[in-house]
């Protein structure tokens, strides 16, 4: 598994997950519940992840797109 992006805007990885989707790659979400440690403040970024064999394909998807995977 490798981490493809990561944010702290729930809006960004609905949209990165659907498209991601979309294209037939299977996302993960992880940290979806950490929102109660940090009291719904949404400080706490949630993380997508794939497969390795995936990277690429999904960094193209989100480059794409238009969405930032802070990974150059």
């Amino acid at each position: 598994m490798k981490e493809l992006l990561r944010s702290t805007d729930p809006t960004v990885i609905a949209f990165a997950t659907a498209l991601l989707s979309g294209e037939g790659i299977e996302v993960f979400d992880l940290d979806v519940h950490m929102s109660v440690l940090d009291g719904s403040l949404g400080i706490l970024p949630r993380r997508l992840m794939v497969r390795d064999e995936d990277l690429v394909a999904a960094e193209r998807v989100l480059r794409d797109n238009a969405i930032p995977t802070g990974r150059g």
